[in-house]
C-alpha cells in the first residue's frame, strides 16, 4: 500500500468583507483553501486564490448577484477525503458518515469548534473577519494523510 504524500488545506469563514494580512499569513503554504461562507465582495476570494485554490461555499450574507454561481454546499476531495462544505451546520441535510465524509466543514457560529461524532470531523474554524463579541479572530488547518483528516484552530489576533 503506497503512502500519500500529506495535504494541507487552510480554512476560512465569515470574512464579511474583511481579510486580514494575518490571515493571509496563517493560510500561506497550504495545498487547498475553504471559504466556509459569508465571504463579502468577490476580491477576498480572487486574493485568497492567490495562496492556493479556492472551494467556496456561499453564506446567508452572500446575496450579491455574483455571490449566486458559488453554491450553498460543495464536496472538496483531496489527500484521500471527501470533505463536505456548508455555511449553517443547521442547514446539513444528509449523514455525512452515510455518504462517507471525513469531514464538514462550517461557519456561520463565529465559534471555533472541533468535534468528532459518529467518525466524521465537524469542523468551524470561526470567524477570519470582524470581531464579534469576545470572539476569538481565527482560521483552520486540516493535515489529510491516507484519508484521515486532523485539525487545528489557529487563533489570528489575541
Amino acid at each position: 500500500m503506497s503512502q500519500e504524500a500529506s495535504v494541507t488545506i487552510g480554512v476560512i469563514s465569515d470574512t464579511h468583507g474583511l481579510l486580514r494580512p494575518e490571515a493571509m499569513a496563517a493560510l500561506r503554504g497550504s495545498d487547498f483553501l475553504v471559504h466556509a461562507g459569508d465571504i463579502g465582495p468577490p476580491e477576498i476570494l480572487d486574493q485568497l486564490a492567490q495562496i492556493a485554490p479556492v472551494t467556496a461555499v456561499r453564506g446567508n450574507v452572500d446575496t450579491a448577484p455574483w455571490a449566486q454561481r458559488i453554491p450553498a454546499s460543495n464536496v472538496l476531495e483531496a489527500g484521500g477525503a471527501s470533505l463536505y462544505l456548508l455555511h449553517n451546520l443547521a442547514h446539513l441535510d444528509l449523514k455525512p458518515e452515510a455518504a462517507g465524509f471525513a469531514a464538514v466543514i462550517y461557519g456561520h457560529s463565529h465559534v471555533p469548534k472541533l468535534e468528532e461524532k459518529n467518525g466524521v470531523l465537524y469542523f468551524n474554524p470561526g470567524s477570519a473577519g470582524p470581531r464579534r463579541f469576545q470572539l476569538p479572530v481565527s482560521v483552520g488547518r486540516l493535515k489529510i494523510a491516507n484519508g484521515r483528516v486532523n485539525a487545528q484552530i489557529l487563533r489570528i489576533l489575541e
